[in-house]
């Protein structure tokens, strides 16, 4: 019996041509959405389908907000 994760966490990233990647930490998970407001429901939705039996759900999904910044020196 596999036992069940305490929290996964997600890196969202800006995608390059628009929109939101979230990649799962440790767990084979990739969803995307156009905005910030779709991610969050999509996240969920494609945690539920991993973790088929809802007793091996993480208790907290963790949303861990990547920004990169480029500048010229």
């Amino acid at each position: 019996m596999e036992k069940s994760l305490e929290e996964l966490v997600f890196i969202v990233e800006e995608a390059p041509d628009g929109g939101y990647i979230a990649k799962a930490l440790g767990v084979s998970i990739i969803t995307e959405a156009d905005d910030l407001e779709a991610l969050r429901p999509r996240v969920l939705d494609a945690v539920r389908c991993h973790f088929a039996e809802e007793k091996q759900r993480p208790r907290i999904i963790r949303l861990h907000m990547v920004k990169d910044e480029v500048l010229a020196s």
